[in-house]
């Protein structure tokens, strides 16, 4: 710390955003996951953490929401070889299976169904080995973050979160709903993201922004389930059309939110120019800066967000736009998390109709 500049370039030292912290130094800790064995349409994902690490140096740290929030800080876990190594391997043979599954071959199920019980057990470990670890990130007081890979590798991080914080509210930018159960076959598709929260946690509200690309039967869930409050981004457009703010309609997402907030943003909830080589992009969408209002915002009006996890990042050489935002984006919910820590719930005493005099107590 003694001789970091933090008005000259960043270093390329191998850590992230080139900050001199170590794990014990830092109260946000990142697990980068790559690993994008489940994708449908374009890979690349699983570069990921690798390039947004590559690219973080070069972001100036200054942030108007907490100016010295990096001195908190921030530090990223080693890539493990062995994961990517592995993710490799499985995602060739899974793109023979893809191909056979588009081009309708018969008993293409039954072909690979030794390829499809393998996927599921290696994504399982993975899920498990991350939930381990976020809970010791958690034990040790530090925030828990996750680079994906894919959109089904921040499973292990929710679940931890939810342990530790059981009321709290799951917040996912994504241009997809991913409540597919068991998607072309794989449990843990990065489809399934959010079918299997709901399965496997006690989460208690999951509010999805920006969704434009969806099943009848995803439709049917969020109809369906009680939990999930879903801002299409259609019905945004549409508000947004008739000349209603963004800031408004920020308002409106947040105050479906309770005190503690984990946010999942896959960079596909962004406009595709942001993200063109992301694993599934979709037209439409919201801009950086929308994002980032809204997760300033999320901090302003008094929320704490708890831990985070950023996928889908998918590099091009030819043109570093993914990983330069991804990199930005890894950062602002980075501050958000630091900024928001002292935040604490109101207390909102409602009146009791008994004649004890006692009131109900309400945290929000």
């Amino acid at each position: 710390m003694e001789n970091f500049d933090i008005n000259q370039i960043g270093l390329k030292n191998g850590k992230i955003f080139g900050l001199p912290f170590e794990y014990k130094d830092s109260k946000v800790i990142i697990q980068p996951i790559p690993w994008e064995v489940t994708v449908s349409y374009q890979s690349g994902t699983s570069k990921g953490p690798k390039s947004i690490l590559e690219a973080s140096p070069q972001l100036d740290f200054f942030d108007f929401l907490m100016p010295n929030a990096w001195e908190k800080g921030i530090y990223m876990l080693p890539i493990d070889k062995e994961i990517f190594k592995l993710n490799k391997f499985l995602r060739e043979k899974t793109e023979d299976y893809l191909l056979d599954l588009e081009n309708n071959e018969e008993n293409v199920l039954q072909n690979h169904e030794e390829l499809i019980e393998q996927i599921n057990k290696e994504c399982k470990l993975i899920n498990n080995r991350v939930e381990q670890q976020s809970l010791k990130i958690l034990n040790d007081n530090k925030i828990p973050a996750l680079i994906g890979g894919d959109h089904s590798t921040p499973l292990g991080n929710i679940k931890a979160v939810v342990q530790k914080y059981p009321e709290v509210s799951l917040l996912q930018i994504d241009a997809h709903a991913d409540l597919r159960p068991a998607y072309e076959g794989f449990t843990y598709s990065h489809a399934s993201i959010m079918y299997n929260v709901l399965q496997e946690t006690e989460i208690k509200k999951l509010v999805q922004v920006g969704i434009r690309d969806f099943c009848q039967q995803e439709y049917e869930l969020i109809q369906s389930d009680h939990r999930i409050l879903t801002f299409y981004d259609k019905k945004l457009k549409e508000l947004y059309f008739q000349g209603r703010p963004w800031g408004s309609i920020v308002l409106d997402i947040i105050k479906n939110l309770g005190h503690e907030v984990y946010i999942s943003l896959d960079i596909d909830g962004l406009q595709p120019n942001y993200c063109p080589d992301t694993g599934t992009p979709v037209p439409g969408g919201l801009s950086f800066d929308e994002v980032t209002y809204l997760i300033d915002c999320i901090v302003k009006t008094g929320k704490k967000i708890v831990g985070f996890d950023l996928v889908e990042v998918a590099p091009n050489k030819k043109n570093p736009i993914n990983e330069i935002v991804g990199a930005r984006l890894l950062y602002k919910l980075c501050v958000a998390c630091i900024a928001s820590e002292g935040n604490k719930p109101k207390i909102v005493k409602k009146k009791s109709n008994s004649n004890n005099n006692n009131s109900e107590i309400i945290q929000v």
